[in-house]
């Protein structure tokens, strides 16, 4: 029977659709046509992850299996960082920045937050824009990183945004490449205003993720400095601007205040003195719903929440919000008064998908845990049931560890999961011994067993499985429209976390964290492989396609060489994981750490590309540079290229920009 909220028939093709709001649910041929607008709408690359959906897809099939080890450098572009005066630069480490391709103009970012329009055959400079946050003082933190702008149109008017390490909220003209003079003063916004508490520490937030600019409002995350021995930082509440006069519309508090649903899981009135709880990464938005979706991480600090007992909303949640009001729609949390630093470290992948013949508008969001949260992203209804589960209590004083926390009955985890024995690596079993030796001054167990103080009964700390720069950072998922395949990168990056009382007089937190990242025996790591992975999730199903090792790892160790292990995947010494995936027609696509693969004194990366249909390494490409940023993927004059930031160590970022060898 009709009710109110369906939309009229229509004809498409040669079928009918029709879809019921009440259930956001769409019928099968309406899904093919929004698969297709997807694919459409993925011909150029708008945002940090190609589209709003993070699909971070290209649907182009020059480069492909039979030649992708043809590639060659088409052009560079050297980062503009490099012209600014060097004692006004602040330092920036590695350069990650993912340019955009619109009306055929390659739009890029340097860590400083210039803007640079680009040739996109040549890389010649178009124009060049330079806000000059560098001149209004350093934050209290480094390296400064701008990883990504932002693109909008509204039909008639076109605008990128950038959040800058200055703390400004900058619209620029596409065309002109300067600033809009109706948006904000002159083009700029002030972003240490719209906060609130503004008695904390301001030197400590600053800006690295781009805005998301959905329907009339530019949404701002920001970076919060989290190390800090003291508890000032700033709350992450998150802020939304006018896309045509940049006038503050309205503030979510991650955090919230008095008088605000959830105040009471901020305990003793610790929302009133508790920082961070901030979206430092990447959104996700639904245009056609006006919803966009946030991804908070861990309050202040992260390993000891004893100035913050109680769950802790909106920390460690994903948060769908409307995009014009700010208000709530739902929310899910994926920690409880997190103590392991599992935030949410990438935006959610949005994707249609069906599940036991029922069309779904989903969300999936991967995370640090090694776990997959996949919700009807109009609704917040789980998918598949997620299970709150009894989890240890920890012994630190002062410190209450909640009860339970949230487990997906499905996908399955796409990472290693807590630790126990029986996780540890047994190649020969004389490094089985060793192995279960070195275990001993660890607290192995769960997931979310909580850290110790250093010493407790004679352990150093509790081993932290995925850990913290583990799981799903900040490069997140990738996905394919066209199968409803989720590719997800991780790595295994186990941590000994404990506590230990600061020196007098250098702290207000009575804990602070100490790390044990001591590895296995002869040089070896502790737990069994793979240690990086690429994860190929069916979202229809809910099951694991197939799982992949990416990177050889210490295949080389002479303890283990004889035994001709193939793959193990990468150790990966770095921070996070760093990439991500690009999808394309026949192709999944990201790159390794030359260091990890040929030897520690190679600077350089490698370019590897596996087939999207059987898994099977489809090609490799070296790359003397030390690649950082996400790849993506455009098609102009009918030239497909690959574009990817790296260097930034050494007075070297720079954008570099490949094609077939043999394409003109």
């Amino acid at each position: 029977q009709k009710t109110a909220y369906e939309i009229p028939l229509r004809l498409v093709g040669s079928e009918m659709c029709i879809r019921d709001r009440t259930t956001a649910v769409l019928s099968s041929c309406e899904q093919k046509n929004e698969v297709a607008r997807s694919i459409e709408a993925n011909q150029e690359w708008h945002h940090h992850g190609g589209d709003h959906s993070s699909s971070k897809y290209a649907p182009f099939d020059q480069i492909n299996r039979r030649n992708f080890s043809q590639l060659e450098v088409a052009w560079r572009w050297q980062s503009a960082d490099l012209r600014v005066p060097p004692d006004q630069l602040y330092p920036t480490g590695d350069y990650r920045a993912t340019p955009l391709y619109v009306n055929g103009v390659i739009y890029t970012t340097t860590n400083h937050s210039q803007i640079a329009a680009l040739d996109p055959v040549s890389g010649k400079e178009l124009w060049i824009f330079d806000p000059e946050s560098y001149k209004l003082g350093p934050p209290n933190f480094s390296p400064i990183q701008t990883r990504g702008i932002e693109y909008w149109t509204d039909g008639e008017v076109e605008r990128i945004f950038v959040a800058t390490p200055g703390k400004q909220l900058v619209s620029i003209d596409i065309e002109t490449g300067r600033p809009d003079p109706n948006f904000g003063d002159n083009g700029f916004v002030d972003l240490k205003q719209n906060l609130g508490r503004l008695e904390f520490e301001m030197n400590n937030i600053t800006h690295g993720a781009p805005p998301i600019a959905v329907g009339n409002s530019l949404i701002v995350g920001s970076k919060i400095y989290d190390y800090s021995m003291n508890n000032r930082s700033p709350p992450g509440h998150v802020r939304a601007y006018d896309t045509r006069t940049g006038e503050f519309k309205w503030r979510f508090n991650t955090i919230p205040q008095p008088g605000e649903e959830f105040n009471e899981t901020w305990e003793n009135g610790s929302w009133a003195v508790a920082g961070n709880t901030n979206v430092w990464t990447y959104m996700a938005a639904d245009d056609e719903l006006g919803i966009v979706y946030l991804p908070t991480s861990t309050p202040t600090n992260d390993y000891w929440g004893g100035y913050r007992l109680g769950e802790n909303l909106y920390a460690e949640s994903i948060l769908a919000l409307n995009a014009e009001t700010g208000e709530r729609i739902w929310h899910f949390q994926t920690v409880h008064h997190g103590l392991w630093d599992y935030d949410i470290a990438s935006a959610p992948n949005l994707i249609d998908i069906v599940v036991e013949g029922k069309p779904i508008k989903a969300v999936a969001q991967v995370s640090k845990t090694g776990f997959t949260y996949v919700f009807d992203r109009v609704t917040g209804e789980p998918v598949w049931p997620i299970e709150e589960v009894a989890v240890p209590p920890s012994t630190i004083p002062g410190e209450r560890a909640h009860p339970t926390q949230p487990i997906p009955t499905k996908p399955p985890p796409f990472e290693q999961i807590g630790v126990t024995e029986d996780d540890l690596i047994d190649f020969t079993p004389e490094l089985r011994a060793e192995a279960l030796d070195i275990s001993k001054k660890f607290v192995l167990g769960d997931i979310f067993t909580p850290p110790i103080v250093e010493g407790t009964d004679g352990k150093s700390s509790t081993y932290v499985v995925p850990g913290a720069g583990g799981g799903a950072n900040f490069p997140g998922a990738s996905m394919d429209p066209e199968t409803q395949i989720l590719y997800v990168p991780s790595v295994t990056r186990p941590t000994g976390m404990s506590l230990v009382e600061p020196p007098e007089g250098t702290s207000d937190w009575p804990y602070v964290i100490r790390y044990d990242r001591s590895g296995g025996p002869q040089g070896l790591p502790l737990l069994k492989p793979p240690y990086r992975r690429i994860t190929a999730i069916n979202l229809n199903t809910g099951e694991h396609e197939r799982q992949i090792p990416l990177g050889k790892g210490p295949t080389d160790n002479t303890a283990i060489a004889h035994l001709n292990l193939g793959d193990l995947g990468s150790v990966f010494t770095y921070v996070v994981a760093e990439g991500g995936v690009l999808v394309t027609k026949s192709l999944v696509i990201s790159y390794l750490a030359a260091k990890d693969e040929l030897g520690p004194g190679d600077n350089g990366s490698i370019l590897v590309a596996f087939d999207k249909t059987s898994g099977a390494k489809a090609g490799e490409v070296y790359v003397e540079q030390r690649l950082h940023g996400p790849v993506m993927s455009y098609e102009h004059d009918s030239v497909q290229y690959l574009a990817i930031a790296g260097g930034g160590r050494a007075d070297d970022a720079e954008l570099i920009v490949f094609k077939l060898g043999n394409v003109q």
